[in-house]
């Protein structure tokens, strides 16, 4: 770890808890993020991947300036060489003492499809399904979601050895993907949710997750609590008082000088603790890990504030 990332160490989520609930480990010269609680559990594997490491080469933004890095992009964009790409995740899965495992990955649309895996029906890496959960019982898969701002979130269950990992943006918290997957693995499994253990990895924070009028709306007709999420103005944007053009002749500004649409700001963290939550996981199960990808972005990936930039993998398993 570096001597920055220590200092920016998450702090304690849970009541009662002692320690940190995360860690930042090395291996292979990368730092991967873990979330103690599952680290715990003797059969399963998992981690967080971030930024620092890799061979892809990435211009960014550092102290005023462009400079070239070597980072650790685990996605296929457009500025990357598909070459590079998988030479990446090669090392990433390495550091995780996974090589052995199948990787399961989706083609990720922001939707609430949770896709189950089975031995009979894990799809091939070419043929990846749409959908933006997954979930297994089954030893020897890894189960991957990518991200570059939206919440990863690594389901266990303790009792039955069932996994998932979710991607979770703001369309996906809208759907209640998290609540969804559970439901799946109730179904599937037989999970119980007092028996799940849940990390939420890095994301983009509320203080730079800005979200305009529309989203303010939705959120308000799906979530009774939704105003514990937003800061800023939420019912005024939420009822539909947010527009600043009219009448302009008040603000004594010429045409083509209206003020700019109001904002607010959206916490994706806490919404998908309250899910969670609802649905039954217990709070002191459930683990975030409190970094901000955008204001971090010497450790994380974030689309938000780079626009250009590469991709992290949340990935689980059944050892």
């Amino acid at each position: 770890m570096t001597a920055a990332a220590a200092k920016r160490k998450p702090p304690t989520q849970n009541p009662g808890e002692k320690t940190d609930p995360w860690a930042l480990r090395r291996a292979r010269n990368l730092q991967i993020l873990e979330a103690r609680q599952l680290a715990k559990l003797s059969w399963l594997v998992h981690g967080f991947s971030t930024r620092p490491g890799g061979v892809s080469e990435l211009e960014a933004s550092r102290d005023g300036g462009k400079i070239a890095e070597n980072v650790l992009n685990l996605g296929f964009t457009d500025w990357d060489t598909r070459e590079s790409v998988l030479e990446n995740r090669q090392h990433f899965f390495a550091a995780l003492k996974t090589s052995d495992m199948r990787v399961i990955a989706l083609r990720q649309i922001h939707s609430d499809i949770v896709y189950t895996v089975t031995g009979l029906n894990s799809p091939p890496p070419a043929d990846a399904p749409k959908g933006d959960a997954l979930i297994t019982n089954q030893p020897g898969f890894l189960l991957v979601v990518q991200t570059a701002d939206c919440v990863p979130i690594l389901l266990a269950d303790k009792k039955r050895r069932a996994i998932a990992a979710i991607h979770s943006g703001w369309r996906g918290t809208l759907r209640r993907i998290a609540e969804k997957t559970l439901g799946r693995m109730q179904m599937e499994f037989g999970t119980r949710p007092q028996d799940v253990v849940a990390g939420l990895g890095p994301g983009i924070g509320q203080c730079c997750f800005e979200v305009g009028p529309e989203v303010a709306a939705e959120f308000e007709a799906k979530f009774q609590e939704a105003r514990e999420w937003f800061k800023g103005p939420f019912d005024a944007l939420a009822r539909g008082d947010n527009d600043p053009n009219w009448l302009p002749w008040l603000t004594m500004r010429p045409p083509g000088h209206q003020l700019p649409e109001p904002r607010v700001h959206l916490d994706l963290i806490s919404a998908n603790r309250a899910i969670l939550s609802a649905a039954g996981v217990p709070p002191r199960n459930i683990f975030s890990s409190a970094f901000c990808t955008a204001c971090h972005t010497d450790l994380f990936f974030s689309y938000r504030r780079e626009r250009i930039t590469g991709r992290m993998i949340a990935a689980i398993g059944i050892g």
